[in-house]
């Protein structure tokens, strides 16, 4: 199957709401469109997750960010240009977000990523989409296709085909809060 083929396919399952498990900028990801609760909240089930536990989203551009936060500090904008590792950086002040997915603080973590594969899907949908590690609460996240549990493989609406062959160590991203009066929190 080509990329394109596989992103169009991606495509189509998160309009109709459904679950897929991706390749993304770091390891692999449970997705859907970060828009629609029923969807969200069927990534919190397939987890095993409580839905107090904030799940991040990546988007492909500046521009698609600044749809889900309402006011992006200037010193964002630094970070997101000096930083060279995926970095989730979490900001006050949501919006256009499904409920679940906004912390009890109105903050959201929200990745540009900059991977071809995860980029391309995150513009071609024209969303936000969830991105949360391949995993059962507590137990590891899944660096590679490989390591996906089986379980979470049947869950899935669509499992993506790039990137299955790869055999090589990822990291999580690094996690940085950013509060509205500037106070700059490394998580991760």
């Amino acid at each position: 199957m080509t990329q394109e083929q596989d992103i169009k396919n991606a495509v189509e399952v998160l309009r109709r709401g459904g679950v897929i498990l991706y390749p993304t900028d770091t390891i692999w990801g449970i997705g859907c469109d970060a828009t629609n609760e029923e969807a969200v909240r069927r990534v919190y089930a397939m987890k095993q997750r409580d839905d107090s536990k904030a799940l991040i989203c990546l988007v492909d551009s500046d521009a698609r960010l600044q749809r889900y936060v309402r006011n992006v500090p200037d010193v964002a904008w630094q970070l997101i240009d000096c930083i060279d590792k995926p970095t989730t950086i979490i900001l006050d002040g949501a919006v256009n977000l499904a409920p679940s997915l906004i912390a009890d603080d109105g903050s959201i973590g929200i990745r540009i990523t900059q991977e071809p594969f995860s980029k391309e899907l995150c513009y071609r949908f024209q969303k936000a989409i969830v991105s949360t590690s391949v995993n059962i609460s507590g137990e590891p996240a899944a660096q590679n296709y490989r390591d996906i549990d089986p379980r979470l493989l049947e869950q899935a609406d669509y499992v993506c085909w790039t990137r299955r062959q790869e055999h090589k160590p990822h990291q999580p991203s690094g996690i940085i809060k950013l509060t509205k009066d500037g106070i700059v929190t490394i998580i991760r």
